[in-house]
């Protein structure tokens, strides 16, 4: 006899289509917020990106290998920085804007991250707020039908609904206890 859950079918091919109306919504939506974006922030992306590259890497070891080997009179060409300050100066200049652009990349990345998680907080109290009707649901059918599980002592508080309220205070309970007990004196 063949497994019902296995082996493909309709309830893989109704996956499947939920997992793709899924990807393609997370695709629209991720294009839309892409045109959205104003030129200065494309531009900051586009830099960071490619300064987080190999492509960029290679290019500044052939420009300051090239740039010293020159300085240091191993290259037949004219030494137009022999005490390397053009350099260190080029690239300390250099630091600064790319180091800004990782920040500017760095900070739109944690907007999008706070909205994914917002987004899996939501789902995740749905699917709890779901779970918790239907195991009222089975519950009172079992009850219903004399199962004996319907007289578990677990029962009642998983019929309960979570309050993400009472939730957030608890951890922050928590992590300020913690917080004393790892402070030195306390």
């Amino acid at each position: 006899m063949a497994d019902a859950g296995r082996g493909g079918g309709r309830a893989d091919e109704e996956l499947a289509n939920v997992l793709e109306r899924n990807i393609e919504a997370l695709l629209a939506r991720r294009r839309a917020e892409e045109r959205r974006q104003s030129r200065t922030d494309r531009v900051a992306a586009a830099i960071g990106r490619f300064a987080g590259s190999m492509t960029f890497v290679y290019l500044h070891l052939a420009v300051f290998g090239a740039w010293v080997l020159a300085n240091a009179g191993v290259l037949p060409v004219p030494r137009f920085d022999p005490d390397f300050v053009k350099l260190a100066t080029f690239a300390s200049a250099e630091a600064i804007f790319i180091s800004t652009f990782v920040l500017v990349m760095q900070n739109r990345m944690a907007t999008q991250a706070d909205k994914r998680a917002d987004l899996d907080l939501q789902v995740s109290l749905l699917a709890e707020h779901e779970v918790t009707r239907l195991i009222r649901l089975v519950a009172a059918i079992a009850e219903r039908l004399g199962v004996d599980e319907s007289r578990s002592p677990d029962l009642p508080e998983l019929e309960r609904d979570v309050d993400p309220e009472r939730v957030l205070d608890r951890i922050e309970r928590a992590e300020e206890k913690a917080g004393e007990r790892e402070r030195p004196g306390a």
